[in-house]
């Protein structure tokens, strides 16, 4: 049904709406038809003749086929379940909910409701630099993963001054959950499972009751090494991930997003040699246009029109990660025993 037209709704049209609303139009299949936000006081329509609505409710009940998700973390795994089952189509940003259960309890009505595909938003894996890596990796050229490690940062601009995500009970958790589990799936990405997880988590510095600050030490079954550091108190939005190979190195270097404030996104890929000063040729690539989201959204698209399984971000890899990203507060024994962290491995 590759000529189809699929009518699209956006559940939350804040900035990461906005922007994925921009992507979809560029499918030729895909239409937005219609959007709803908070920030409505009263239904609506655009000069392009949108729907603008108040709620998701309202929203549900236009004649829709595919869903996106860009709401806040408490209401993610509930709208995520309610657009399936009016047997819609459904992509959910990151995270899938504030807890390894909200995924379990989607991933059931997602059961109960075969033939419809259902993606979670880990935008990150759809960068150039991330893809270039992996395919480095997957072709033996630099040979075997050694260990890792990888920051993540944000200043204290947002969110952890206040808001949402600074409330447990409405995010689930903070900086880890928020954006360094993007980190976490892209190590996942990389390694595959981690058996063995240490960790201190920290709320200290902001006091809220969502942290800070999460180090984390992770050994994958092969018995590779993941150093983890996910932070609200960097001062200056950082990203970079560095992967030693039994014959050289990849070096992730920034990345290009919205606010442009993870400086230039770099690949810097060197070789091993046998000199005393370690490796003296690199290769440094630059990407200067971000076509993630334009991928992703097409990818989804290309997904459901085929009638296949979501080929990235199914609700599988969504709850390994989820999994993963509590691992690392259940390993904190302090952390585990003041927010009562149950054991996400536990059925």
């Amino acid at each position: 049904m590759a000529d189809k037209l699929y009518k699209v709704g956006i559940a939350g049209y804040g900035v990461v709406g906005k922007r994925r609303h921009q992507f979809i139009n560029q499918h030729p299949n895909l239409r937005v038809v219609a959007v709803c936000d908070q920030s409505f006081s009263k239904p609506g329509a655009t000069q392009n003749g949108v729907k603008c609505l108040g709620n998701y409710q309202q929203l549900l009940n236009e004649p829709l086929e595919v869903l996106f998700v860009s709401l806040p973390n408490y209401l993610a795994a509930e709208v995520t379940m309610a657009g399936l089952e009016r047997g819609l189509h459904v992509f959910c940003e990151k995270p899938p909910g504030r807890t390894v259960e909200d995924v379990k309890q989607v991933m059931a009505v997602e059961r109960a409701h075969p033939g419809l595909a259902l993606k979670y938003g880990f935008n990150h894996r759809y960068h150039d630099s991330v893809r270039k890596a992996l395919a480095l990796i997957h072709s033996g050229d630099l040979g075997q993963i050694i260990n890792l490690r990888g920051v993540y940062g944000k200043s204290k601009i947002i969110p952890f001054s206040g808001g949402w995500r600074a409330e447990r009970k409405l995010a689930g958790g903070g900086i880890l959950l928020d954006q360094g589990i993007h980190m976490v799936d892209l190590m996942r990405l990389f390694c595959g499972q981690f058996r063995e997880v240490k960790s201190f988590v920290s709320n200290r510095y902001w006091n809220h009751d969502v942290e800070d600050n999460a180090y984390a030490l992770m050994r994958d079954e092969q018995g590779r090494v993941a150093v983890l550091h996910s932070t609200a108190t960097h001062w200056q939005h950082r990203f970079s991930m560095y992967l030693s190979l039994s014959e050289g190195y990849l070096e992730l270097r920034g990345i290009l997003s919205g606010s442009k404030s993870y400086g230039e996104e770099k690949l810097i890929i060197g070789r091993r040699s046998e000199e005393s000063v370690g490796t003296l040729q690199r290769e440094v690539i630059t990407y200067l246009e971000d076509n993630s989201w334009r991928d992703e959204v097409f990818e989804f698209a290309e997904d459901i029109q085929n009638g296949r399984p979501v080929r990235s971000g199914s609700s599988a890899e969504a709850l390994a990660t989820m999994k993963l990203v509590y691992r690392i507060y259940y390993a904190d024994p302090q952390w585990r025993a003041t927010y009562n962290i149950a054991d996400p491995d536990a059925d």
